[in-house]
């Protein structure tokens, strides 16, 4: 059902490396048949928008006037959900809204002896384009997760495509949208939504960034675009990494391992721990608690082909593991979370403690949970205010400042063989 490591056999480490090996979005046909549907999107616009989501999402519009979602819809949505329902988006908006109000980056300058000024100007980028997958796939947390930190930055329009397979729309991501402040939702997806975010069409409007989830023509649509705006990330399949002394609960920890399993068969679950008996326990109660889970199919599968619990000669070991995996969820199951937090390096997320599973970081506890997949997490970060917002450096040399620093600079840059520049400078010389 799931394979089973020891640190300490001379082969674990390429068993490793082979357990978590992950080919991000590179398959060449996917790609051939994204660019062909860019480029008629930049040629043709809202007709090559309206054709393609006519096909893939077996629509019949006879124009994008028919994808654009009206207002009324938004509050039909909202007031249709169950009262619970509502209640659940709210309390989540608004503990995502809370955490990311804390992120939120100011202007700043100072000024030195000789009255020259320096400092940064903080700015929100002016319209994001928000990626949501439909269908099967809709997820209101997503919506939240996306749009809030956009709007806590203060980005002025936020437009959200969203595909309806067959006209059929989900009520609770209109909800969440609605909820979240989203400006304007167009039903459309795939790569032609992205191409028409990116490039912009008679309808929709340019973006500067593109951010949310998709699948692998999504993925790659995001990839060729980047440069024209920018993106989030090219995430991979979600993960969890669990570190456990032993001492949780072996139910808790088999649910928490299965709650990623369940997203898809890519999925990876991995538990470390240094006691062997309680990987037993755990193992033996996902075997039991398996045949109850709706999706059981898909979380065997996850777990039989990426999944693994590894046995470690201590906790001092298992931190050492989890930096060199860098996981997007890392659940720090033990008794003091906060003694090992100092030696955890690389993290998209750290869940802290024996009550803290990560599904709570999914929906409501607050921080975003976009995050850096595949090992990225060593050189990544969550989705935050801070993607939302530029920064821009500001320099006001004063005629004593201007004097001083044209010697620095009319050195280097002579030095580089750049004479305008060092006469630019020169010129300010007292």
């Amino acid at each position: 059902m799931i394979t089973r490591l020891d640190s300490q056999t001379p082969d674990f480490s390429a068993k490793l490396d082979a357990l978590l090996a992950w080919d991000s979005v590179s398959d060449h046909n996917v790609a051939q048949v994204v660019d062909d549907i860019i480029a008629e999107v930049k040629a043709r616009g809202d007709a090559a928008v309206v054709e393609y989501t006519n096909r893939f999402d077996r629509r019949n519009a006879g124009s994008m006037a028919e994808f654009v979602v009206a207002a009324d819809t938004l509050n039909s949505a909202l007031a249709a959900i169950a009262p619970e329902q509502r209640q659940a988006l709210e309390e989540a908006a608004r503990r995502v809204r809370a955490y990311h109000e804390h992120q939120r980056q100011e202007s700043w300058q100072y000024t030195e002896a000789d009255g020259t000024v320096l400092g940064q100007k903080i700015t929100p980028m002016e319209r994001v384009g928000l990626y949501v997958p439909g269908g099967k796939a809709s997820y209101p947390s997503s919506v939240l997760m996306n749009a809030i930190p956009a709007k806590v930055a203060g980005v002025d329009e936020l437009t959200m495509v969203v595909p309806a397979p067959d006209g059929e729309l989900n009520d609770m991501v209109l909800a969440a949208a609605k909820i979240a402040g989203v400006d304007r939702v167009i039903t459309i997806g795939g790569a032609q939504a992205v191409a028409a975010l990116a490039y912009g069409t008679e309808t929709i409007t340019k973006v500067d960034k593109i951010v949310g989830p998709g699948n692998i023509f999504v993925a790659t649509a995001k990839r060729a675009v980047f440069g024209q705006v920018a993106i989030d990330m090219i995430a991979g399949p979600s993960e969890i990494l669990v570190l456990c002394d032993g001492q949780t609960d072996p139910d808790w920890i088999a649910m928490d391992l299965f709650s990623q399993a369940e997203h898809d068969e890519q999925a990876q679950s991995i538990l470390v721990s240094p006691d062997a008996n309680f990987l037993d326990k755990v193992e033996a109660a996902m075997q039991r608690l398996l045949p109850a889970m709706s999706r059981q199919a898909i979380i065997a599968e996850s777990l039989a082909g990426r999944g693994a619990l590894i046995k470690v000669a201590d906790m001092d070991e298992a931190i050492a593991l989890s930096n060199r995996i860098a996981p997007e969820h890392l659940e720090v199951s033990v008794e003091d979370p906060e003694a090992l937090l100092p030696s955890i390096r690389h993290a998209g997320a750290i869940f802290m403690g024996r009550h803290t599973p990560e599904a709570l970081g999914d929906y409501c506890a607050g921080p975003n949970h976009v995050l850096p997949t595949s090992g990225t997490a060593r050189f990544s970060s969550p989705l935050g205010v801070y993607d939302f917002q530029k920064r821009s450096s500001i320099i006001f040399a004063s005629p004593q400042g201007a004097s001083t620093l044209a010697q620095t600079a009319s050195i280097l840059a002579r030095s580089e063989d750049l004479e305008a520049h060092a006469l630019s400078a020169e010129y300010r010389k007292r």
